[in-house]
């Protein structure tokens, strides 16, 4: 019996996982501009494949050689890369204007990566 609700745990991560896939994938091919795109397959895709990770590894212990630490790895591997490389293309897209630019800051914020000093934005045009 209990093989039998592991097996429809496992086929239910394995369909929300493709689901999710499916979902990120679609969401990369139909937005428009390259901030949307970046949501799509960071967040959507992300949780897809942990829920084909976690039916791997639920397979695996039941059904297999045991429990591995591989997927394990994998999931933190990806919870961790995913979000840095989005961050990094998320600002590549914002300082080369190839977006729509966030709003300026109030008097007191400031955005890290767009409030830059009278003095560095005349050494920086200098430059280019």
């Amino acid at each position: 019996m209990m093989e039998i609700a592991a097996l429809y745990f496992i086929s239910f991560c394995l369909l929300v996982g493709a689901c999710f896939i499916a979902i990120g994938a679609i969401g990369l091919l139909r937005f428009d501009d390259a901030m949307a795109r970046l949501h799509a397959p960071t967040k959507v895709g992300t949780l897809g494949v942990g829920a084909l990770l976690i039916a791997s590894m639920l397979h695996s212990d039941l059904f297999g050689e045991g429990w591995s630490m591989h997927e394990v790895l994998i999931m933190a591997f990806l919870f961790v890369t995913a979000p840095i490389s989005a961050n990094f293309m998320a600002k590549v897209t914002i300082h080369a204007k190839a977006c729509e630019a966030p709003p300026k800051p109030s008097e007191q914020s400031k955005w890290s990566t767009l409030d830059v000093p009278e003095e560095d934005l005349e050494v920086a045009e200098q430059k280019v």
